[in-house]
């Protein structure tokens, strides 16, 4: 069976989710839409990938019933998936856009279009002005949450995230592979989220034209640049192009943030040269530069890692390691906090740890680190007392086995501070990964001294996801970072970087701050088997952070890691 272009299989969980949403919107039977979340549960907890569910028609796949999986096929012949393009067609597309505001599911969004808040600009006036708050089932403080929310996502309503950019980016390289297609801007840079999907090619407007059409929507050139621009699945994407002679300085003016190449523009013309997409000219001649480190050589210049192209660099990038020392994905030797079919996870133990040893070198999987949920975690199955022993004692016998498997657990930091068991229980564990997943609106002074409490429990071993935001979702919780981050060094915790592309918390930038004084790792936080490979969105994070493979502490071997828990704990007493 052919299959339409770059569909993957979060495409499809995508689509079947979405799907479920605007059914429950429009007031459909209840049954239909959970027939699609189901389906979309059961194709997220799979390891096949596309072609060899293509190839099967998605038969014998539990809750994917006969209409979904034609529905399914259909999405791989076509590109399109039914049943979500006649949902939508029968709502606003701004209606659509309240999806993006945190906390509003299909039910709320229903009862705010019923009462005419249908688009951002109007939701936002409506929570300005008392309207949302004189909405049945809304009041004062959900109006104030809501305004909260809809400033949050009309400023990040433009971009998308790191996955999603380096996925389309990728597959445009791919595509345009005999025109030296290259990944660049944002996702080349590892930016936490991405504006435009940007690749640059060797090659003219009508080779690329040739080669992405039907791939790419409303394909066209821009005025006075070497660009095509265009869409793929609703995201904006350029195709840059240049002759091999002025590929140089095509990268490198798409390969930077807007100020790094004003700064290389200014530069260039101090030293009596032009510098554009279209080359390195003097004197209207065009310059050979076929690679980025010809254009910075003919100016006189030290070439900046792509890494390093932001504004928070200028002045610290040429004292930060060179990107050959920076951490790689695989130096990564265990995949730490991971979930499994214990708490809300879609795989066993077994299969995740199976599926971390399966990724090969260079992919980091080496060893496998569960991180289950801790009993305060009602919403996601989390582990009572007795689950938890259980749960170790399976753990145990798997290590019996040979399997190379860990037994940590993501514990919930309570409203004081304190974990969520009792230390005797902690002591069970390997490692202990402690998050927030609640109270996320308390007094900043508050949530501080929660979080400063939790870093300095003398059985903690890695703060988890330490600011508690969602990209493009929702911002961290209000606290003085600071504080926790000094509380973290101070007893030796280690800091997580929350490898899942709609976390990567860490910020990169508080990482850049604060990396030659803490200890970090670089967390999947995977659900699924696949989630294994989110490390590469972590290790982006530590790079633009300048961090180094002995700065991560699962670089570490097993046997290693297990010392480095020994030492910390013994350390704190």
């Amino acid at each position: 069976m052919s299959t339409a272009p770059d569909l993957t299989r979060k495409s499809l969980v995508h689509a079947l989710n979405s799907t479920a949403d605007l059914l429950d919107l429009l007031g459909e039977e209840a049954f239909r839409a959970q027939a699609y979340r189901s389906a979309a549960r059961s194709l997220e907890g799979l390891e096949a990938d596309v072609p060899e569910l293509a190839a099967s028609s998605f038969a014998g796949i539990p809750k994917v019933g006969k209409n979904i999986a034609a529905e399914l096929v259909a999405y791989l012949h076509t590109g399109t998936f039914g049943p979500l393009e006649d949902a939508a067609s029968q709502i606003p597309p701004s209606v659509l856009g309240l999806f993006r505001v945190r906390g509003l599911g299909p039910k709320k969004i229903r009862a705010l279009w019923d009462a005419g808040f249908d688009s951002l600009e109007r939701l936002r006036e409506g929570a300005q002005n008392g309207g949302v708050a004189g909405t049945k089932g809304f009041g004062a403080k959900s109006a104030a949450t809501i305004l909260e929310a809809v400033d949050f996502a009309l400023a990040s309503q433009e971009r998308q995230s790191l996955s999603t950019g380096l996925d389309i980016s990728e597959a445009l390289a791919a595509r345009l592979k005999d025109l030296d297609g290259r990944i660049s801007g944002d996702a080349r840079r590892g930016l936490d989220t991405v504006r435009v999907a940007r690749v640059t090619v060797t090659g003219t407007a009508q080779e690329v034209t040739a080669r992405l059409s039907g791939v790419v929507e409303d394909l066209k050139g821009v005025e006075k640049k070497p660009v095509l621009a265009g869409r793929v699945d609703g995201v904006p994407v350029e195709i840059a192009y240049a002759d091999a002679d002025a590929r140089g300085a095509l990268d490198l003016m798409m390969g930077g943030s807007t100020a790094y190449r004003e700064e290389l523009r200014a530069e260039a013309r101090a030293r009596g040269f032009d510098l554009s997409g279209r080359g390195l000219k003097k004197d209207g001649v065009l310059i050979p530069t076929p690679t980025e480190q010809e254009v910075t050589d003919a100016l006189g210049l030290p070439l900046r890692p792509a890494e390093y192209r932001e504004p928070e660099h200028d002045g610290l990038w040429q004292t930060l390691p060179p990107p050959e020392q920076l951490i790689m994905v695989g130096d990564l030797r265990g995949l730490l906090h991971t979930h499994s079919v214990w708490s809300d996870g879609a795989a066993t133990v077994r299969e995740m740890v199976e599926a971390a040893v399966g990724l090969g070198n260079g992919q980091g999987g080496h060893y496998l680190g569960t991180g289950d949920h801790s009993r305060a975690a009602h919403y996601a199955n989390g582990l009572s007392i007795e689950r938890l022993r259980d749960y170790i004692a399976e753990i145990r016998a798997l290590q019996a086995e040979g399997l190379p498997v860990l037994a940590g657990a993501e514990v919930d930091i309570l409203d004081d501070g304190s974990l969520d068991y009792p230390d005797e229980e902690l002591l069970g564990l390997d490692y202990v990964v402690a998050s927030v997943h609640s109270l996320f609106t308390l007094d900043p002074a508050r949530q501080t001294e929660r979080l400063v409490r939790a870093a300095s429990h003398p059985l903690i071993t890695v703060l988890g996801h330490p600011t508690g935001r969602l990209l493009l979702r929702r911002p961290g919780y209000a606290l003085d970072l600071e504080a926790v981050l000094a509380a973290c060094e101070q007893n030796g915790t280690v800091v997580e970087i929350n490898a899942n592309a709609a976390r990567l918390d860490l910020d990169w930038r508080d990482a850049l701050r604060w990396r030659e004084r803490l200890t970090f790792a670089i967390n999947t936080d995977a659900h699924v088997p696949g989630g294994l490979a989110d490390t590469r969105f972590g290790v982006a994070v530590a790079r633009k952070a300048g961090l180094r493979p002995e700065q991560v502490i699962n670089t570490l071997d097993q046997p290693e890691f297990l010392n480095f828990v020994a030492r910390q704990r013994a350390a704190r007493g």
